[in-house]
């Protein structure tokens, strides 16, 4: 069945009919995006830009005087869901996600648009954009501008702006030896995406899915605001495995997760032993996978649920243990009930960057 309702006309065509890959599965691989950008040319780097694409983190984070720094992110991908305005919805949620995972306050959005127009109503397209203007106003920012194109596949996300004090930049670099990790939100997307594209999600699954990638990563700014909070990204497109190794790799550390501490949306780990798994995890492994030890008592779907590419994911925090009572107390303010610790941050040393118990 396909629970998402979607308002489009009867004569259109599903909306993941339409997309080869959708919401952050549409990522290039890992690995295939390293050997894109070692061809590109080092530009020179003024000392204002606090954050670039060194440790592939969530923004650029500009200086602005001593009190403002910019934060610069762009987001866009194919539908993940049917319903028009639920994938705008989601769409703009995951794009604002990575002004918040950066320590920071959106001020503004740009819409980035390419339809096929011959084949989806200019309704349809206005309730796309209409889901994405909604999530702006929850984050109390205009759209202010955009551009639009005529697409073979549909298209929608947001470049968003924001700011935050130099001082409270957060990057995914600078977790520490001991530090303590927490994941905000639970973790299957991925898999619930494969499942609701082959109609094999039902309506309440479908509705657990849709509330955890349209619930804005607002502790972002408080936890930036806690002294013992070291490092800070959000899970998406790569996987909780993806991401925890940027952290790794950024700070000279290793990092080990207690797989039985992750949470998981109920539902998930049976959908993924039936099968129910992205392109894009595999693509993710085959990248990354030999930087990770997987113990052998783990269940068979862990690989695939670590690798498994979050859309509007939750944020990953790095801080040292005396801050986690804070950390949990934050998320819990901002009603991300199941944010929970799943690991540690270690001495880097001999064998993988990240282990997983």
């Amino acid at each position: 069945m396909n629970p998402s309702s979607p308002a489009n006309p009867p004569s259109e065509p599903r909306l993941t009919s339409l997309s080869h890959g959708g919401g952050c599965g549409c990522k290039i691989a890992p690995g295939v995006l390293s050997e894109i950008l070692q061809g590109t040319s080092a530009l020179p780097v003024p000392r204002e830009l606090l954050v670039g694409i060194e440790t592939a983190d969530d923004a650029a984070v500009y200086r602005l005087n001593d009190e403002q720094a910019l934060i610069a992110t762009t987001d866009f991908f194919m539908p993940i869901v049917d319903d028009p305005h639920d994938f705008g919805r989601i769409a703009a949620t995951n794009a604002i996600s990575d002004v918040y995972a950066m320590g920071g306050k959106p001020i503004m959005a740009l819409a980035l648009v390419g339809m096929p127009v011959a084949v989806l109503s200019t309704a349809t397209i206005g309730r796309i954009l209409e889901g994405g203007a909604s999530v702006c106003r929850e984050a109390g920012i205009p759209i202010a501008g955009g551009h639009t194109i005529d697409s073979v596949e549909p298209i929608y996300g947001l470049v968003a702006l924001g700011l935050v004090h130099p001082s409270r930049v957060k990057r995914n670099a600078d977790a520490r030896a001991g530090d303590v990790l927490v994941l905000g939100k639970a973790l299957g997307v991925g898999v619930m995406s494969a499942a609701l594209k082959k109609g094999k999600l039902d309506s309440a699954a479908y509705q657990r899915m849709l509330a955890t990638t349209t619930k804005l990563n607002t502790p972002g700014p408080e936890l930036a605001a806690l002294e013992d909070v070291h490092a800070l990204t959000d899970v998406t497109g790569f996987g909780l495995a993806g991401h925890a190794l940027e952290i790794a790799r950024g700070s000279g550390c290793a990092v080990e997760i207690d797989w039985h501490s992750v949470p998981l949306l109920e539902g998930v780990p049976s959908l993924a032993g039936d099968g129910f798994v992205t392109g894009a995890s595999g693509r993710n492994w085959a990248a990354y996978g030999a930087e990770v030890a997987l113990a052998g008592s783990l269940p068979s779907q862990a690989q695939a649920l670590l690798s498994d590419p979050q859309t509007s994911g939750g944020l990953l925090v790095s801080c040292a243990p005396a801050a986690v009572d804070a950390v949990l107390a934050v998320f819990a303010r901002h009603g991300f009930d199941a944010a929970a610790v799943i690991g540690r941050v270690t001495a880097s040393g001999e064998g993988p960057k990240l282990r997983v118990a």
